[in-house]
């Protein structure tokens, strides 16, 4: 595979097309990237996958010890979690343009054009907090929008309220993308019917407050701003793409993604669809860090393409965007 050709990556069509791709990345990391090839060639020996099922799922904890990236490449930007505890996982990202793609190519896909949009982030500033997967993101999608009021707008609620209320008069399509907290903080005070706008919620309270399970989060935010749904984005540090809910926490990934479920006692066993388990991730963007990752979220795969995510394991740290948020 000819892994600088990006347009085969982001242009799959079908499952055999993604287990083939997802094939060759495999042979492409074991010779390219000395710690997945070690930690790889343990669980294989001298097997090769013929599925996706066979292929091994790096422990997402190795991003916090390893510096994950394939040899004889050097690291664009370093992306840090925003962990609680003290050591932080970091994404050596190769190729940040791989990156860019593979959000923009998704998120205009998900939401059309957002060349007119008006793209508010409800998170901590980009020039802050330079080294956020997140704030990279939402920064680039403010950038290509030409709505002059697009921007961090973080706890400026007063001005925010007001942009929001000038946007709707005049029909402009809204996004905001916010973490839970701070959405709640601003739905409390500045609650108002929303006809043109979309709220995506990136992710949980992450010890700044007591937890919320997201259909609670969701019930809020849709009374206070009397919408019919409410969005929510599926991502991490460790990954170059996202999933999207539109409603219902059923998440769907792109073309390039992929979830797999695994047995919680027995992490080599992978699980049918409406079984819960351990997420495993297959995100091909990955090229030159790792694409086969085993996450500490626990979920369930609905179909072929869609699933749900319903917790953490147990004593797994406190991670997220909202420590972000002073």
């Amino acid at each position: 595979m000819n892994f600088s050709h990006k347009n085969r990556l982001f242009n799959i069509t079908s499952n055999r097309e993604f287990e083939e791709i997802a094939l060759e990345t495999h042979q492409y990391q074991i010779k390219n990237n000395p710690i997945y090839s070690n930690f790889s060639s343990l669980i294989l020996k001298d097997k090769k996958p013929k599925t996706i099922n066979e292929i091994p799922f790096l422990p997402i904890d190795f991003f916090k010890s390893e510096k994950i990236i394939s040899k004889n490449k050097k690291s664009q930007i370093i992306f840090q979690s925003s962990g609680s505890s003290g050591i932080r996982s970091k994404h050596y990202v190769a190729d940040l343009n791989l990156y860019e793609k593979s959000f923009m190519k998704n998120f205009s896909k998900i939401y059309g054009d957002i060349k007119n949009t008006c793209i508010i982030g409800i998170l901590p500033s980009y020039t802050e907090n330079g080294d956020s997967s997140l704030i990279y993101m939402v920064n680039t999608l403010i950038m290509h929008s030409t709505n002059s009021y697009s921007g961090f707008y973080n706890n400026n609620f007063e001005k925010l309220s007001k942009v929001i209320k000038k946007q709707e008069i005049n029909s402009n399509k809204i996004i905001i993308i916010g973490v839970t907290y701070a959405l709640i903080d601003f739905a409390k005070d500045f609650s108002r019917p929303l006809k043109n706008t979309i709220i995506i919620e990136t992710g949980g309270m992450k010890g700044k407050r007591k937890e919320l399970l997201k259909e609670e989060l969701h019930i809020i935010l849709k009374k206070a701003f009397h919408l019919k749904n409410i969005h929510s984005e599926y991502g991490m540090t460790e990954l170059l793409s996202q999933a999207y809910s539109k409603e219902k926490g059923i998440f769907s990934p792109p073309n390039w993604m992929k979830i797999i479920i695994r047995d919680i006692n027995d992490p080599l066993t992978i699980l049918g669809h409406n079984k819960a388990g351990g997420v495993n991730i297959i995100d091909l963007a990955n090229i030159h860090s790792c694409s086969f990752i085993a996450t500490l979220d626990l979920g369930i795969k609905l179909d072929n393409h869609r699933f749900k995510i319903n917790g953490r394991f147990t004593n797994a740290d406190l991670r997220g965007c909202n420590l972000l948020v002073e």
